[in-house]
């Protein structure tokens, strides 16, 4: 079994005693960093729940018309807050009971969202326990985009044409997501056990049903068809928006080379987005990456409390703290697609 995000947290592989993270985590762990809000999560959960009912409420009402349309936009920034509470709830960032959090993980993602929490969890546990490891990082594996050269080199037909044009194709297929996530949590159902397939299986079809008795009861089919693509393509494509920046681009550890401690392993390969509050909203705190890979179980509030004292620790140690722009974030995680993808060009 993979560990949680919150084990990560309390012993990340390589933090042995004397090890460079280790008097981070003291200075941490002294200010309280990584304990919970509730009161925040719960204001959080709270109003985005209500949010979402007054939309349901207002397709009901307005469905006969075309301007429903202009609901699903507003929908898909819902349904991209409620994906990053379910983040939370996976990382055991909003409490610490495992029973609590798989429940609110459960009713965001499964039933709210129609994708997987156990699907969701599993791999993106095994992304924070290796971050940009071509080896072990699920999210670097070769398949609709490849990230180093020897996965390009070994592309045929039409995914060879995906790569070589990867770069601009990038944000297009991110319109895609939406509907990706729902069938990979069909599809992971499979492999869970059957206790949690039943739970998770039944959430996922009362989600479906849900949407579409929605749609379908509220508006004419052409209206609900063309609601629903709106909706999730724009999901899709805010979900490729807060995760593109984090890791693209950036340093891949040599599976064969010299093992890196925990706090190079996740501050060299993770880059963060600078903002405000703004910024700290439409990312879901995701704009504080490395201080995120560094403390999986840190509540999103203290992240930005954290970043000063990270940034000043790294800089004593000599290790890059990279923070950028969130417009040159997407410039660099496009430009490493597109050189990825250049000698395949030439052909």
């Amino acid at each position: 079994m993979p560990q949680t995000a919150a084990a990560v947290a309390e012993h990340p592989p390589g933090a042995t005693v004397g090890s460079e993270f280790t008097p981070l985590l003291r200075t941490v762990k002294g200010q309280g960093l990584l304990g919970r809000r509730h009161g925040w999560y719960a204001l959080r959960i709270t109003v985005n729940a209500l949010a979402l009912a007054a939309v349901a409420v207002g397709i009901v009402l307005i469905g006969h018309s075309w301007w429903v349309l202009l609901l699903a936009p507003l929908l898909a920034l819902l349904s991209a807050r409620t994906a990053f509470i379910g983040h939370d709830a996976g990382h055991s960032q909003i409490t610490a009971n495992r029973s609590v959090s798989r429940l609110i993980g459960l009713v965001h993602g499964n039933l709210l969202l129609g994708m997987s929490y156990s699907w969701w969890n599993e791999k993106h546990n095994r992304h924070h326990a290796n971050p940009n490891h071509i080896d072990k990082d699920p999210d670097v594996a070769a398949d609709v985009l490849v990230f180093t050269s020897e996965q390009a080199s070994s592309r045929s037909g039409f995914r060879r044409w995906l790569t070589r044009n990867q770069a601009w194709l990038f944000f297009p297929l991110t319109l895609l997501e939406g509907i990706a996530l729902k069938i990979h949590g069909f599809r992971d159902l499979r492999r869970q056990t059957s206790r949690e397939r039943r739970v998770e299986g039944l959430l996922l079809i009362v989600h479906v049903a849900a949407y579409a008795t929605l749609l379908l009861t509220s508006m004419p089919i052409g209206q609900a068809l063309a609601f629903a693509a709106l909706h999730q393509a724009l999901f899709g494509l805010h979900l490729g928006l807060a995760f593109a920046p984090n890791h693209k681009g950036m340093e891949m550890p040599d599976p064969g080379g010299e093992r890196w401690g925990h706090l190079r392993r996740q501050v060299l390969t993770s880059r963060n987005i600078r903002g405000g509050a703004l910024t700290d909203w439409f990312l879901g705190g995701l704009n504080y990456q490395i201080e995120h890979h560094l403390f999986p179980s840190m509540p999103r509030p203290h992240l930005r409390v954290a970043q000063p004292l990270v940034r000043a620790h790294c800089r004593e140690l000599g290790i890059p703290y990279v923070e950028t722009g969130i417009v040159d974030s997407y410039r660099e995680a496009l430009r490493h697609m597109y050189e990825v993808g250049e000698p395949l060009r030439g052909e």
